[in-house]
């Protein structure tokens, strides 16, 4: 775990001396959460801003989670990625300490965004409700930065990686329950909708906010994160050899 941790330690120190990209990265989300969700005039719900929070703080950790490959890829490119593999511990902490980095970041990122929410009038929950909420945006979080890094691997430089990042992004966010509800979309949206993983994460968050437990979303969640968590680890153990 020291490993672990000392990969974390070096990429949020970076991060946090960047400013820029501290404030940059929360531009978009917090832009939705106010200007659609306090000026959009929407008839299925009498508070539209508590339907789209869930939906922004997904979107949140979907930006982070994305953008985590970017970390990997300047190693890559830069060649701190071979002084990495060159170390005595084992290879597979920079691909955990990476994915949690970039799962904690995004999380870091959701908090402000949900005060925000908060501080413009979304309804404040039970301590046990932010607890699930943030269980479920870390699944995700970890699960979007396990693929991110393993995207990463197969490009060579950050332009590819920039370009893919923005194809797989927005129609994921906009093919998802995070706007609308599944009974105002069209049947074809509403199908692909119910298989996004992102509606996953938001209809579990939403459902938390009722006093329900989702126990199918996060199941699957979990699933989804153990699968594609185990495929990188894989795949970071091959192609490393090859470095």
């Amino acid at each position: 775990m020291r490993g672990v941790v000392y990969y974390i330690e070096r990429d949020l120190l970076r991060w946090i001396r960047g400013k820029v990209n501290v404030v940059s990265s929360l531009a978009m989300p917090a832009a939705w959460l106010i200007f659609v969700g306090l000026a959009l005039p929407i008839k299925f719900t009498d508070n539209y801003l508590d339907f789209i929070t869930p939906g922004i703080l997904v979107m949140t950790m979907l930006s982070a989670g994305l953008s985590g490959g970017t970390l990997l890829m300047f190693d890559k490119i830069l060649g701190f990625l071979n002084k990495f593999l060159a170390l005595p511990s084992p290879r597979e902490d920079i691909l955990f300490g990476k994915i949690l980095f970039t799962s904690l970041r995004g999380l870091i990122q959701s908090t402000i965004i949900l005060v925000i929410a908060v501080l413009i009038g979304a309804t404040i929950y039970s301590p046990v409700q932010y607890g699930f909420t943030y269980l479920i945006l870390f699944l995700f979080g970890m699960l979007l930065s396990a693929f991110s890094t393993t995207l990463a691997l197969f490009l060579e430089d950050h332009d590819s990686y920039a370009a893919v990042n923005a194809m797989i992004s927005m129609p994921l966010f906009f093919t998802s329950s995070a706007l609308m509800p599944y009974s105002v979309m069209p049947s074809w949206l509403r199908f692909v909708a119910s298989l996004n993983p992102l509606s996953f994460a938001i209809d579990a968050i939403r459902a938390v906010n009722t006093g329900a437990l989702p126990i199918q979303q996060i199941v699957s969640l979990v699933v989804l994160c153990i699968l594609i968590t185990g495929i990188s680890t894989q795949v970071f153990r091959r192609m490393t050899v090859q470095i």
